[in-house]
């Protein structure tokens, strides 16, 4: 089960930070383009949860690596700043302590293919390796990433069981998302139409076919539905209230794609009722990652408007 930490003073791991930046609003232009992936694999002689986060902003990309440690207050972390301008940052290798034992963070992102996310898409790898073991390997290059580390595979494969990014747009968002048979990848496109003549509405497409259509937000800006993707169920919850209603502070729209049931505590303005699409505005639980956690996969999406 993932939990979402709430955030503290001081020094503040990577799910903290997104907090941080998640609270600053779009004017501000200081919210960071990022994609954070929760991969649970055995390292150390325990099964951790090892917390990926790539980053983009003005200065370029950074990749931030979080081991927990589960009997400790102080985790294991590893920064790499992907400077864009500078070809040898693209390729290195750092250690760092888990417990007392050493892990090796192989990159290599010179012919990396970046879109709009500070996730690359294509030719490249990052390799976590302990003990001559395989830990984590990201990335499509996977035999150049062996050669490299001269490692094995770990005996227990990693698996991805959160991620969390924030995705800017005008009115079209992309991301892309591990879901049904096999959790193969698949491409989400959430597009919205909330001025015009005609009542606002939004609607979702997966692998460019319409999935979803959500009209008249004004009564649906929360709500669930359960799509078929691969002939498999998968839950999507949405709250796109700021999107329609703060005109101060452009807030974005939250989205929760995810296989498996969602425990959600709900805020007392709200009386303990369910997700429910077809109650009216106010009568749903607030999508928020903090009082949320999931039994599979959970991909938390935040949609910030542009002007």
């Amino acid at each position: 089960m993932v939990a979402f930490p709430v955030e503290t003073a001081s020094s503040l791991d990577p799910e903290q930070l997104e907090q941080r930046r998640l609270t600053e609003t779009v004017a501000n232009e200081t919210i960071e383009n990022f994609v954070t992936c929760i991969h649970r694999a055995r390292l150390a002689g325990l099964s951790r949860d090892i917390i990926v986060s790539w980053s983009k902003s003005l200065m370029g990309h950074s990749l931030h690596v979080l081991v927990e440690n589960p009997s400790e207050e102080n985790h294991s972390t590893c920064k790499i700043d992907l400077k864009t301008w500078q070809f040898w940052g693209k390729k290195g290798l750092k250690s760092f302590k888990v417990g007392e034992r050493r892990v090796d963070v192989f990159w290599d992102s010179r012919t990396a293919k970046f879109s709009s996310s500070p996730e690359p898409v294509s030719d490249y790898y990052v390799a976590l390796v302990s003990e001559k073991e395989l830990v984590l390997l990201l990335g499509d290059q996977k035999t150049e990433a062996y050669k490299r580390t001269r490692s094995k595979p770990s005996p227990m494969d990693a698996a991805l069981v959160h991620k969390k990014e924030s995705v800017f747009a005008k009115r079209c968002f992309c991301t892309r998302t591990m879901l049904g048979k096999g959790k193969r990848e698949h491409h989400i496109i959430i597009e919205s139409a909330l001025s015009g003549p005609y009542d606002p509405e939004m609607w979702i497409s997966v692998d460019g076919v319409e999935s979803l259509r959500i009209p008249n937000l004004h009564w649906r800006f929360r709500g669930n539905e359960t799509l078929l993707v691969d002939d498999v169920p998968v839950q999507i919850f949405w709250d796109v209230h700021d999107w329609l209603y703060n005109s101060n502070e452009s807030g974005p729209g939250t989205f929760i794609f995810m296989q498996g049931t969602l425990e959600c505590e709900f805020d007392n303005d709200y009386g303990g009722r369910n997700l429910d699409h077809d109650a009216p505005s106010g009568e749903n639980c607030d999508l928020r990652p903090e009082e949320l956690s999931c039994t599979e996969f959970c991909h938390f999406l935040y949609a910030w408007m542009t002007e």
